[in-house]
C-alpha cells in the first residue's frame, strides 16, 4: 500500500511516528507537499525548518526499515502556492491520492472530511502530546525568562519585576541544538492543549506554549538562531496594589479610559491581568486584544488577537459582542491607538498597555494620532507601573483657561490639564501653541521664595511710584503681573516702555502691567437691529474683552461712541444671542495697550 502524507502530519512529527509502525508499504512524497515545505523554509519560517527536519528523519527511518520512498505529482503553480491557505495545495495532494489509489495520511480534520466525501482512502492522525520539555529545562523556580542563542552561553533573568538578576550559565548552545530546540517547540505548539503558533513570518516565529511565550528568530533576520522564552511567575490580585478606593470606584463605573504605562519588565502585564480578573469577578464582561496572546486571565475572559492579522477588524467584532471592558495589551502602532480611541468613543471601557519611561509619555503617544480635543474623552486616567508597583496615577481633564505662565486673558484656550490623582496637583498642561502642540510641565513653586520675590517687586515699585496701592501676583519665578491705578500707568511704563524695561532689567523679572480700572468687568447693553448686534460698552476707542459669564469669547475695539458691532449670523453673534436668551451675563473689561 502507498501512503501519501500532507504537510499537516510532517511539521509536528506525526508521520515520523506513523512510519515507525509500518511493516510494509511505500511512502509517496507529493511534489506539492515538498514545494510548500521548501517555500516556507525559503521564507525563513520555523514551520518550514521543522518540516525539513522531520523529512530527514523519515528518510533515515525508511532506510532502516527498508521502506521505499517515491516522489510523484507536479509542482504547484505560483497561483496555487499563493492560495495554499485556501486549499489549493490540499486539493493537489488529494487528487494524487485519488489517481494513484493511495492512502492519504493527514492530521487536518477538513482534509479528512473532504477526502471521505470524495471517496479517497485516508488515515487521520490526531495531534498527540509529546513529553518533551527542552525549553522548560532551562528554567529555575524563580526564572522570568530564558535567552538562548546559537554559539553563546545560556542566559536567564531571575527574580520579580523590579528586582531582576541576569544569570549567565556555563552551558553553551550549539547551532544544531538551537535548531533542534526550536523545531521541538514548533511541533509541541501543534500538539499540546493551550499551545499554538501566534505568528510565523520570514525569520521570526511567535509561539504560545502553554504559559510560555516564545520568540524564535533565524538568519537572515537575526545573526543566528535565537530563542527567547518568557513566563509569568507572579500572579497578583488588585488588592496587592493598595489602590485608592476612588480609583477602584472609577474603574467599576465601566466608563473609564485607562492607560497602564511603564518600561519593559516593569510589571504592566501582571497588573492588567489582576485588573481584568477583578473586573470579571465583579460581574463585568471582559475581553482582551493581544498580539501575541500571553495574558494569564480567568477562563471567563475571552482573548482575541488580530482578526486576519488586523486589530481594526478585531475592534469591529468587539463592538458587536457588547462587552463592558476591553484590555488592549501592548499598543504600539498608530492603528492600535486609533482602535483604542474608536472603542472608547463608542462607550466601551478601555484599559490599554503602552511602553513609556514616564507617565506623561503615555499620553504623548496619542498626540498627533487623534485630535487634541478628543484625547480627554478617550483617556481619563494613567497608571504608571514602576518596579512591579504603581508609581503614580494621573487624571486627564480639559478646561478653557489661560495656560500656566501666561497672564493675558485673551490667551485663553482649551487646555488639557494633567493632575496627580491623589493630591489633585496640576503637573502638566497640553495645548496648541501656534501650529505646534506642546506639553508643558507646571513647576511647583516654592511658596517662601515666591513670597520673597513678590515682596521684592512690590517694594521696588512702591519706591519708584511713591505709592503702596500696588498689587503683585507671581507667575513662576521670573514673571509677575502688576496691577496699579490707571493714573500710575504712564509713569510705570514710561515713554515707549523705557521705564518698565529698566525696572525689568534691575529686578531680573518680566512684568505684565494691568490697571485697577481695566480689571473691573462692566455690563454690556445689547441691541439687535438690521441683522446687527450693537454692544454698548460706554468706553470709546478702547480695546476690550467681551465675556459670557466668566468666559471670554472675543476681543474688539469700541467706536467713538463706545459701540462694538457684530453680525448676527456670525459665530460670535449667534453665541451672544444664545447666551442672552439663556439669561447669561454679558460683560466687558478693558485691555491694557
Amino acid at each position: 500500500m502507498d501512503y501519501i502524507p500532507d504537510t499537516s502530519v510532517i511539521v509536528d512529527g506525526r508521520f515520523t511516528k506513523f512510519i515507525r509502525t509500518l511493516k510494509e508499504g511505500r511512502v509517496v512524497f507529493s511534489e506539492a507537499m515538498l514545494s510548500e515545505v521548501e517555500h516556507q523554509a525559503n521564507e525563513n519560517r520555523a514551520t518550514g525548518f521543522a518540516a525539513l527536519d522531520e523529512l530527514k528523519k523519515i528518510r533515515n527511518i525508511a532506510v532502516e526499515k527498508n521502506i521505499e520512498i517515491l516522489f510523484a505529482g507536479k509542482r504547484p503553480t505560483d497561483w496555487q502556492m499563493r492560495n495554499g491557505k485556501s486549499g489549493e495545495i490540499d486539493e493537489i495532494i488529494r487528487n494524487l491520492a485519488w489517481e494513484s489509489e493511495s492512502t492519504l495520511v493527514t492530521g487536518d480534520v477538513i482534509q479528512k472530511d473532504i477526502a471521505e466525501i470524495k471517496g479517497i482512502k485516508n488515515i487521520y492522525l490526531p495531534a498527540q502530546t509529546e513529553k518533551a520539555s527542552n525549553i522548560e529545562d532551562f528554567f529555575e523556580e524563580n526564572t522570568i525568562s530564558v535567552h538562548l542563542k546559537a554559539g553563546t552561553h545560556v542566559r536567564r533573568k531571575d527574580g520579580f519585576p523590579g528586582s531582576v538578576n541576569v544569570v549567565t550559565t556555563d552551558r553553551v548552545i550549539g547551532p544544531l541544538e538551537a535548531d533542534a530546540i526550536a523545531n521541538n517547540i514548533i511541533r509541541r505548539a501543534g500538539n499540546e492543549p493551550g499551545s499554538f503558533i501566534e505568528m510565523d513570518s520570514s525569520g521570526a516565529t511567535v509561539v504560545q506554549l502553554k504559559t510560555y511565550r516564545i520568540v524564535i528568530t533565524r538568519t537572515p533576520f537575526s545573526t543566528a538562531t535565537e530563542i527567547t522564552a518568557v513566563r509569568p511567575i507572579k500572579k497578583t490580585t488588585l488588592a496587592d496594589y493598595s489602590l485608592d478606593p476612588s480609583i477602584i470606584d472609577h474603574v467599576r463605573s465601566g466608563s473609564a479610559g485607562i492607560l497602564v504605562a511603564g518600561s519593559p519588565g516593569a510589571g504592566k502585564s501582571t497588573f492588567v491581568q489582576a485588573m481584568a480578573n477583578f473586573l470579571s469577578r465583579e460581574g463585568m464582561i471582559v475581553k482582551t486584544m493581544e498580539r501575541p496572546r500571553d495574558l494569564q486571565v480567568d477562563p471567563e475572559i475571552t482573548q482575541y488577537t488580530g482578526l486576519e492579522g488586523s486589530m481594526e477588524r478585531t475592534g469591529n467584532i468587539l463592538l458587536l459582542v457588547r462587552n463592558d471592558y476591553t484590555i488592549f495589551d501592548e499598543m504600539r502602532v498608530t492603528a492600535d491607538f486609533k482602535v483604542y480611541a474608536d472603542l472608547r468613543l463608542a462607550g466601551v471601557g478601555m484599559i490599554g498597555v503602552v511602553h513609556a519611561t514616564k507617565a506623561i509619555d503615555a499620553l504623548q503617544r496619542f498626540i498627533g494620532r487623534i485630535e487634541l480635543g478628543m484625547i480627554p474623552q478617550v483617556v481619563d486616567t494613567i497608571l504608571f507601573i514602576r518596579d512591579g508597583n504603581i508609581g503614580s496615577i494621573l487624571k486627564i481633564e480639559q478646561k478653557v483657561k489661560v495656560p500656566e505662565g501666561m497672564t493675558q486673558d485673551d490667551l485663553a484656550r482649551p487646555v488639557i490639564v494633567v493632575t496627580d490623582w491623589i493630591g489633585s496637583r496640576p503637573l502638566y498642561e497640553v495645548y496648541s501653541f501656534g501650529e505646534q502642540i506642546v506639553v508643558v510641565p507646571i513647576e511647583e513653586e516654592d511658596s517662601s521664595s515666591a513670597e520673597l520675590a513678590r515682596e521684592k517687586v512690590k517694594n521696588y515699585l512702591s519706591e519708584h511710584l511713591k505709592t503702596d496701592d500696588i498689587e503683585v501676583k507671581m507667575h513662576g519665578k521670573r514673571r509677575a503681573k502688576v496691577t496699579v491705578p490707571e493714573s500710575m500707568r504712564p509713569k510705570l511704563i514710561g515713554r515707549r516702555g523705557s521705564n518698565i524695561s529698566e525696572i525689568e532689567k534691575n529686578l531680573g523679572i518680566s512684568i505684565d502691567v494691568d490697571t485697577q480700572d481695566d480689571n473691573r468687568k462692566r455690563e454690556v447693553y445689547i441691541e439687535a437691529k438690521n441683522k446687527i448686534l450693537y454692544l454698548y460698552c460706554g468706553v470709546d476707542n478702547q480695546l476690550v474683552n467681551i465675556y459670557v459669564d466668566d468666559m471670554m469669547i472675543l476681543q474688539g475695539r469700541t467706536s467713538s461712541k463706545g459701540i462694538i458691532r457684530i453680525k448676527i449670523d456670525s459665530d460670535n453673534g449667534q453665541n451672544i444671542q444664545k447666551a442672552v436668551k439663556s439669561g447669561k451675563k454679558i460683560s466687558f473689561s478693558g485691555v491694557s495697550e
